[in-house]
């Protein structure tokens, strides 16, 4: 959520911003609503204070032998009006938290407007490959290899799934403990959390109430629940309504997670087998820390997954995005995108975003400065580490030999009983 103040403060500025996020909005009726609670805080102030006096006035009246019943019925009146005050500001309150929750966040000054037209890459590894021989694509790959059965998992769930098998799944299995390990390493601490999740967790992420029908709900379940799109949107909320002290942070976490969507029905021919579906593994990271260590925080995210993929051998870039092509509620997001030979374009293999301090407003997620004494509300960032849906397609389709068979990463080895290639079988 947005800082109200912000907007009281400069709201043209504010409506500029966000209309480069693509979100166009008028201030008018939320003004409003600012001078209104304003009115009636006055108000119910200056009640409170009427009351106070009369109050106070009681003992003396009774000592000069004066009706203290006129003063009691005076402070009763009084107080009537103050609860229709206090009753109406309560209503305006919601009204204005109404006006600002679908608001998107604010982009960082520094972004291009617009879309993805507008996305800027800002760093390169490595160069795609001039094959010496035919490319195949990864769906041929796993067929012809038996790491991945397409036809059975439509049998099971339908299309945009799969099911990995025999050295797939090692492999897959392998890609994950890789990151679980270099995570680790890292200091970063392991996190498994519940995939099925309530509305609040939904709602702090930023995801709800705009973004409610992206996601698989649970029907016949009261309260509302549904199952997570991503561990971030989990791991934001394990800290939701605290105060943490300012020597916790920052504190950072790992989740190992399958993630469930929805956006799988819309993939293009060009994205089909794995680079699209409903169900993918994911590896997430995320940090929660103080103003001061946001813009640290992020560029360490970066770096983690970035390293990760360089430590595969894999061909990949980092992409800036525009304001207009970053979620709704994030200010900053830098794609890593991974190589996919086979269709000759670069897919997004890890988001890293900063919130700033939006989802830690939505969430009453604070610190305490142990300078001043005073909360604050967290900064909180999230980043792929990775997800594997397209991690393992670009993989098997970089790594290809001309006889086949792929090359198995060095650094994947030793999950994979120290396999150096995975061949055709023999007719």
């Amino acid at each position: 959520m947005i800082d109200q103040k912000l907007i009281i403060e400069n709201p043209e500025l504010i409506k500029e911003k966000l209309a480069r996020k693509g979100c166009v909005v008028d201030f008018k009726p939320f003004l409003m609503l600012v001078e209104k609670r304003k009115a009636l805080l006055l108000n119910v102030e200056k009640a409170k204070a009427e009351r106070n006096k009369l109050s106070a006035s009681v003992p003396q009246v009774k000592k000069e032998g004066g009706d203290v019943n006129a003063i009691f019925a005076k402070v009763k009146s009084i107080m009537a009006e103050a609860a229709k005050d206090e009753e109406e500001l309560k209503k305006i309150e919601e009204d204005i938290n109404n006006f600002l929750l679908p608001l998107p966040n604010i982009p960082d000054d520094d972004l291009l407007p617009g879309g993805k037209e507008n996305n800027k890459v800002i760093h390169e590894f490595g160069k795609p490959q001039n094959f010496p021989f035919k490319v195949k694509d990864h769906v041929e790959l796993c067929e012809s290899l038996g790491l991945i059965d397409y036809n059975r998992a439509a049998k099971m769930s339908g299309h945009g799934t799969w099911v990995y098998t025999g050295l797939g799944a090692q492999l897959e299995w392998a890609l994950l403990n890789f990151f679980i390990s270099e995570h680790l390493k890292d200091g970063y601490t392991f996190m498994l959390p519940p995939h099925i999740l309530n509305y609040e967790s939904g709602f702090v992420a930023g995801q709800f109430p705009k973004f409610i029908d992206d996601v698989f709900s649970l029907e016949g379940v009261s309260p509302r629940k549904f199952i997570l799109p991503t561990a971030e949107t989990a791991l934001v909320n394990f800290h939701r309504d605290e105060i943490l002290n300012e020597e916790e942070l920052p504190k950072k976490y790992f989740a190992f997670t399958p993630c469930y969507r929805k956006e799988a029905g819309a993939y293009r021919t060009e994205e089909r087998g794995m680079i699209r579906g409903y169900q993918f593994n994911k590896i997430e990271m995320f940090q929660y820390t103080t103003e001061e260590g946001d813009q640290p925080a992020f560029e360490e995210l970066v770096k983690k997954a970035c390293s990760l993929v360089e430590k595969l051998g894999l061909t990949f870039r980092v992409s800036k995005l525009a304001a207009g092509d970053i979620s709704a509620s994030m200010a900053r997001t830098y794609d890593i995108e991974i190589y996919i030979p086979s269709i000759g374009i670069f897919k997004e293999v890890s988001s890293v975003s900063t919130a700033h301090d939006y989802q830690a407003r939505r969430g009453m997620i604070r610190y305490r400065d142990k300078a001043t004494g005073k909360v604050k509300y967290a900064r909180t960032l999230n980043g792929s580490g990775l997800a594997t849906s397209r991690i393992f397609p670009a993989l098997v389709e970089q790594m290809q030999q001309e006889d086949g068979s792929i090359k198995i990463p060095e650094v994947l080895r030793p999950w994979m009983g120290g396999l150096e290639y995975i061949k055709p079988k023999q007719k």
